[in-house]
């Protein structure tokens, strides 16, 4: 077909690779399934990074506005973007004097990263400040903080948890030995936002909180069943719980609320979880892009299906009240 194109077309072909992706594209649109996907090589390494929990950067949460920017949403306390003066809502017009407009949130962030010690030069758009005005910042390895805590009037202990890439468990755990030690009365685990992550640190986390039994289960398209279980371990087992979610709580986060209601140790407030009950299994190919298959669903405890349908709080609140 391509052979052909080459002799027959009038126009201009894209090259090769680019008609390559799009092929494949096109076939895995005809399954109807939008968790099966192809990620191009740059989008792949950027992925691998923050789900490895750590990256070369300026170390801040950013998001494409809705003019096409790249905005910042929070810089990491303590890492190159803070130190350097960036605030949550700078908008970054450019990069080393290259305009970013019309660029995807990976193109961007592409430029954005780069080695430790390196400068990068950020044109920054600021409310309130008439003209762009540029930062120079000075790009380290950052470890992605994934939790935030703090402690309530009341003597109640709260903790977020932002997703479940490679370091969730381990960073949740050494935050709820610092709040358990202040001794609360109990805990609010916020997992409002969460888009979920790595099956093994969902289940690693859902852990800490239940004691021994079902956490979930795992049906592939062949018949086969896999039931993961929590220890009798867990650090927080005791302490009355409640689990904030909402419409963006999805996949390994709702893994975990799923657990912690079916299993009575906790009461989840807040508004329909997402619906995403599929198991993914990335595969790197030759070029570095990836090919992410659905393999397989996901059950809770009591085997409810999640896919399509997800979790509906014990408590159901609006957006507004769950602030």
């Amino acid at each position: 077909m391509w052979e052909i194109l080459q002799k027959d077309f009038y126009g201009e072909l894209p090259d090769e690779r680019e008609m390559t992706y799009a092929a494949i594209r096109g076939m895995l649109e005809t399954l109807n399934d939008p968790y099966t996907s192809f990620l191009e090589p740059e989008i792949a390494a950027i992925e691998r990074e923050d789900a490895s929990g750590t990256f070369e950067g300026i170390g801040a949460m950013v998001r494409m506005n809705e003019q096409g920017f790249l905005e910042i949403v929070w810089p990491f306390e303590g890492q190159p973007a803070d130190k350097a003066g960036l605030r949550p809502g700078d908008v970054i017009i450019a990069v080393d004097g290259q305009s970013i407009e019309g660029y995807s949130i990976y193109e961007a962030i592409t430029l954005i990263r780069g080695p430790e010690g390196t400068d990068v030069v950020l044109t920054v758009q600021r409310e309130g400040v008439e003209e762009p005005f540029d930062v120079v910042v000075t790009r380290a390895r950052i470890d992605i903080p994934l939790v935030r805590s703090t402690m309530l009037e009341g003597g109640i202990a709260y903790v977020s948890l932002f997703d479940f890439s490679s370091q969730a468990k381990e960073q949740l755990e050494e935050t709820l030995r610092d709040l358990l030690a202040q001794n609360p009365k109990g805990l609010i685990f916020d997992l409002r936002g969460n888009p979920g992550g790595f099956l093994q640190e969902a289940v690693d986390v859902a852990d800490l909180f239940l004691d021994e039994g079902v956490v979930l289960i795992e049906r592939d398209a062949h018949g086969g069943e896999n039931v993961y279980r929590s220890g009798p371990k867990g650090i927080a087992q005791e302490i009355p719980l409640v689990v904030l979610v909402n419409g963006g709580s999805a996949s390994a986060a709702e893994i975990v609320a799923g657990a912690i209601q079916d299993r009575g140790r906790g009461i989840l407030i807040g508004q329909r979880t997402f619906g995403k009950g599929s198991v993914q299994l990335p595969r790197t190919l030759s070029d570095g892009s990836e090919l992410r298959v659905t393999i397989a669903r996901w059950f809770t405890p009591n085997d409810r299906a999640i896919h399509g349908q997800g979790l509906t709080p014990d408590i159901e609140v609006g957006a507004g009240l769950a602030e």
